[in-house]
């Protein structure tokens, strides 16, 4: 390659950057006089002896820019360096308010054109040569020119440097030259290397093919128990695949081998092979890319691929290997739905407990004054109204804790072909003539341990969302069946177990779900439905009451194809002759029978303790009161007399519950009745909400006549053994 040369007649061109316009002036008459060439050759004759006249027959010129401040020279320096044109030389005055100064200037140009020789011009001792030295390094690219300054000083400067800077440039292009040649010499010793390499992997290969190898690989490959095919790297078709790959895509061998995935239409979305491509090419392989594939049925299935390079018979292929894990990512999926919906039922059960200490304070108050104006019409109407609004309030709670499994149930062995033989004619007519209702009972089928009227709604909210989905008209199926499930059968829903079950099955062949409205239609208040059509509770109460229940729901469902509810209960080993019976207690209305007992009123919100205790004072009872668990301890030890009854809520704050307040009174107490009351209580439940005799429970919401009504119950009931362990059951008050 020829090597290009520095044109030494062209003008050299030299930056000046000081603050002071006077130097520039004065730097421009030096090296561009207004004279003519025999003055000038005179005046070089002067400065570098009497033969300048016979070695230059031409002067040198120079073109000098001017800036003046350091930012201003960086921008002119960057700019001529893009334009192919550098400055040989610059002058640099050391100090240039208020910017930088010239010490920082020089550091930034150089950044720029580290080529560039300088001239650093001041009239100042504070920058001494070590400090010039210390911030710009030892280099032999810059001088140090006094002010004021000699004109032949400045003139042979100018000369000398440029032309420094002209040879260097010389150099650089003398090196880049023989760089070239290193660089064309070195590829093609690195050709020669490449091919001594690609003979020595050719002959690896031959030696391998001798040893049986690829046999070997066959073998393996064919036998293997994950779905593996082998591409072609360039042309992307299939050379093989064993039958692994073959069962997954549901193709023949022969209907893959030579074509491509995009031919195959293997792919849900054929773009996905140029992204594993691309990215097999950035990382030289592939480990578990997303990739969802179509098989020969149209059956999406979710699988992660790998991808290897390999060299077979001195070709480039791909092993490709798949990973189906559609029914993985289903239980994934289904298990952050439970958590999900376990988290909002955390939530609606808080919502649910504090409003009904609110609607219990709003039903009794409303009650009272009711009584207390029952010949005003007028205020009679509008309490009655209030009342009506606490009790659609107090079913609105009664859901949102069915949902969050927190209700109270008094459950026992149950017939699940009964609970739908009973519910038959109830369904008949909220279905409407426009919709077949076909019930197929399981023969022989065995109980499950539930709560009747909890089933029952069970079946009439799966009945009305099947009905809503009908519009015009259709076929629901109610079936019972008993299932026994293995390890193997258990794998598609994240709740399921192994066991024996009594499966209800809610068919219908309405307008049907995808997927996105299924992962929602558990969520309390979510609803399809047109505004004012639906509360959105139904599917929440069913989910809540079938997870009390210790069962699980799965749904099947697509646009158009209808929809499947399919509930598992565990089959009891209990009969009908150990379901327990509640004694009904009976009080006429306003009717107290008190005998002047004195009863402990617990309740943490204070509005409602002043509530009871006004109420039971009023019907002659003597009424001790406290906030909490310990306050009660307290006001138990300082009184002397005798109390009848504890009347105490279940959820309270620090630390003690109503549970743990009656156990620790029954000890001290002999013969002390305990009342519980709660709008809902973990703590209620044993054996997932499965009540037992032994102690009443009040539910909140409740009015005036079911609190006195439960008082005497419980005050004329048989005293608990507080050495027995005890459970709780619901009161009918």
């Amino acid at each position: 390659m020829p090597m290009s040369h520095t044109n030494n007649n062209a003008p050299r061109r030299i930056l000046v950057v000081d603050d002071n316009a006077t130097i520039h002036e004065d730097i421009r008459k030096i090296l561009c006089p207004a004279r003519t060439g025999t003055e000038l050759l005179e005046a070089e004759a002067e400065l570098f002896g009497s033969d300048a006249k016979l070695k230059q027959a031409t002067p040198q010129e120079f073109k000098i820019d001017s800036a003046f401040q350091g930012a201003e020279g960086l921008a002119m320096a960057e700019a001529a360096l893009k334009r192919g044109e550098p400055y040989a030389l610059a002058f640099v005055d050391v100090r240039m308010p208020p910017g930088w100064d010239g010490i920082e200037t020089i550091r930034r140009i150089w950044q720029v054109n580290p080529e560039l020789q300088i001239v650093i011009c001041t009239a100042y001792s504070d920058h001494s040569w070590e400090d010039i030295t210390m911030q710009l390094g030892h280099s032999d690219n810059f001088v140090i020119l006094k002010k004021p300054f000699d004109n032949i000083e400045v003139l042979q400067l100018a000369h000398a440097l440029s032309r420094k800077w002209e040879l260097a440039r010389e150099a650089g292009l003398q090196m880049s030259h023989l760089n070239e040649m290193v660089r064309q010499q070195t590829a093609e010793l690195r050709a020669v290397n490449e091919s001594l390499h690609a003979e020595i992997r050719r002959r690896e290969v031959t030696e391998l093919e001798l040893q049986g190898s690829e046999h070997r690989f066959a073998l393996a490959f064919m036998a293997s128990a994950i779905p593996m095919g082998i591409m072609h790297a360039s042309t992307r078709t299939y050379l093989e695949v064993n039958e692994s790959f073959t069962r997954l895509v549901g193709r023949e061998r022969t209907e893959v081998v030579g074509k491509t995935s995009n031919e195959m239409k293997l792919l849900a979305r054929p773009e996905d092979c140029d992204s594993a491509m691309e990215a097999l090419r950035r990382l030289g392989r592939v480990r578990d890319f997303t990739c969802r594939i179509l098989t020969n049925s149209e059956e999406i299935r979710e699988t992660l691929v790998s991808l290897e390079p390999v060299v077979l018979g001195e070709e480039a292929c791909i092993l490709v290997a798949m990973l189906d894990v559609t029914e993985q990512r289903k239980l994934e999926s289904q298990l952050r739905q439970s958590q999900k919906m376990d988290a909002i039922g955390q939530l609606a059960a808080g919502v649910a407990h504090d409003f009904n200490n609110l609607l219990t304070i709003i039903h009794g108050h409303a009650s009272l004054q009711m009584a207390r104006s029952a010949k005003d019409d007028q205020l009679s109407h509008s309490l009655t109204q209030v009342k009506l609004a606490a009790d659609r309030a107090a079913t609105l709670t009664r859901q949102l804790l069915a949902f969050s499994r927190k209700q109270v149930m008094q459950p026992h062995p149950l017939s699940m072909n009964e609970s739908i033989e009973r519910a038959h004619a109830m369904l008949k007519r909220l279905l409407g003539e426009t919709i077949t209702l076909d019930c197929v009972c399981g023969q022989n089928l065995p109980l499950v341990w539930a709560d009747e009227n909890s089933i029952d709604q069970v079946i009439m909210n799966l009945a009305v969302n099947a009905r809503d989905a009908m519009p015009n008209g259709g076929i629901l199926q109610i079936a019972t069946a008993a299932v026994n499930l293995s390890k193997e059968d258990v794998s598609r829903h994240p709740d399921a177990r192994p066991g024996s079950f009594v499966r209800l099955s809610v068919v219908d062949n309405g307008c049907g779900m995808d997927t996105a409205v299924i992962n929602r239609i558990f969520e309390p208040f979510f609803t399809t439905k047109a505004p004012g059509k639906g509360t959105g509770l139904g599917l929440s109460t069913v989910y809540g009451i079938v997870k009390q229940h210790e069962g699980w729901v799965e749904v099947e469902s697509a646009p158009g194809l209808g929809t499947k509810f399919h509930i598992f209960f565990e089959v009891t080993q209990k009969t009908r002759t150990q379901s327990h019976e509640t004694a009904m207690f009976t009080l006429a209305e306003g009717e107290s029978r008190t005998q002047k007992e004195t009863v402990l009123v617990v309740e943490d919100e204070a509005v409602l303790r002043e509530f009871v205790t006004t109420i039971l004072q009023q019907q002659g009872y003597v009424v001790l009161h406290a906030s909490d668990g310990l306050e009660a301890l307290q006001v138990c030890q300082q009184t002397v007399a005798k109390i009848d009854l504890l009347l105490t809520d279940m959820v309270m704050p620090n630390g003690m519950s109503g549970a743990k307040l009656a156990t620790q009174m029954l000890a001290r107490r002999k013969g002390l009745k305990v009342l519980y009351t709660s709008g809902y209580s973990q703590e209620l439940m044993e054996n997932s909400g499965q009540l037992i005799v032994g102690t009443n429970f009040l539910p909140k919401p409740f009015d005036v006549n079911k609190l006195l009504k439960a008082v005497r119950r419980c005050l004329e009931a048989e005293a608990p053994n507080p050495l027995k362990t005890t459970g709780l059951t619901g009161v009918n008050a």
